[in-house]
């Protein structure tokens, strides 16, 4: 939902870092992520840019905790669906590997800044925790939903499970497969390929 011009004197400390990650995400939304800067946040939010520079050093700090919200966002989305998955009997490995091709056509500009380290600083404490429970997630199974035995590494399997759903995330997202096609297509798309990998996979039913 596009924003509405606060004064700045609105926001209370913490609300402004926040409001300011919502900003890279508009803008990155519309115009791309080179269209972000602190500036052209703050010029969105209706506050100074002195204001937003109070939380954020400069564009790369900014587009940094931005990358840690959405491997957050992603790991949160993907520990859910894999939960109500197993409650209610369905494939976990289904229901995981869907969300995560889900979160990267509905959060695009999310799911694109976590890859670029050209433009983020990977030595940031918040980023590599959060980098750290999405990675943990993967080698755990792939979110618990196939055989693992080694939860500290990627097996073959594990390896197979990301390349294959990232590949196809990230084939969308840039506009090679799927295009022209609506979300609700790309899903039902996404479903085929991962019905076709599950038996490879030895995915938990």
């Amino acid at each position: 939902m596009p924003f509405r011009r606060k004064n700045q004197n609105a926001y209370h400390h913490g609300d402004l870092a926040s409001g300011l990650l919502q900003a890279v995400e508009e803008l990155a939304t519309k115009f791309g992520l080179e269209a972000v800067s602190l500036r052209a946040c703050a010029k969105l939010l209706g506050v100074s840019p002195a204001a937003a520079f109070k939380h954020y050093a400069d564009k790369r700090a900014l587009l940094t905790a931005f990358a840690a919200k959405a491997l957050g966002q992603m790991a949160e989305t993907m520990e859910e669906r894999g939960a109500k998955a197993q409650s209610d009997g369905s494939d976990p490995f289904f229901a995981v590997g869907l969300a995560y091709v889900e979160f990267a056509l509905q959060k695009a500009a999310m799911f694109q800044l976590m890859w670029r380290r050209d433009l983020i600083n990977e030595t940031d404490a918040a980023f590599l925790s959060a980098r750290d429970r999405l990675s943990a997630l993967l080698a755990s199974g792939f979110a618990e939903t196939i055989e693992d035995e080694d939860p500290e590494g990627l097996s073959a399997q594990e390896l197979l499970a990301w390349s294959s759903v990232h590949g196809l995330a990230n084939l969308m997202v840039e506009g090679p497969v799927g295009r022209g096609l609506k979300f609700e297509d790309k899903i039902d798309l996404a479903s085929d390929m991962l019905c076709a990998l599950t038996p490879a996979l030895g995915a938990q039913a």
